[in-house]
Formats: C-alpha cells, structure tokens, sequence
C-alpha cells in the first residue's frame, strides 16, 4: 500500500509508483472521483483527444430534432 504525507496548505506528492502507473509527468493534470467514501485519481487529457471518438453516419441532426427526442423521451418516463 502506498501513502504520502499531507502539508499545511493540503499539498502532497504523489508516490512515483502512482505517477508510473498514471503515465503523468510535471506540469500534467489529475482528476479526482470520490465515489462512496473512496477517491479514484485519474489522469486528466485534454478535451481535444474526444474529437472524432463519437461516429455518426448520415445527414448531420438538426437542433430541432434533437429537440423533439429529447421531448419525446422525457414524456416516455
């Protein structure tokens, strides 16, 4: 098990296995998920490293469609 110290500003460092396993070096970001009384430290990326993930064939969605699903399922609940 791994632990590092807390300072008086609430700083510390993460343990060079954590920053191994996580892939970061000086000037990456972290991000943390508390879930149920426990925290997930995450690497953090860039939001451009989303683009072109999500792959939609046809004709672009309108905003008035997308208005009207959206309507549609909230009436369906």
């Amino acid at each position: 098990m791994l632990e590092s110290g807390i300072t008086s500003k609430g700083q510390t460092t993460l343990p060079k296995a954590v920053r191994e396993a996580l892939a970061v070096k000086p000037g990456d970001r972290v991000r943390y998920v508390i879930e149920d009384g426990e925290v997930r430290i995450l690497k953090a990326g860039p939001v451009d490293r989303l683009f072109g993930m999500l792959q939609h064939e046809g004709a672009p969605v309108t905003l008035e469609e997308m208005d009207r699903a959206i309507a549609e399922g909230a009436s369906s609940e």
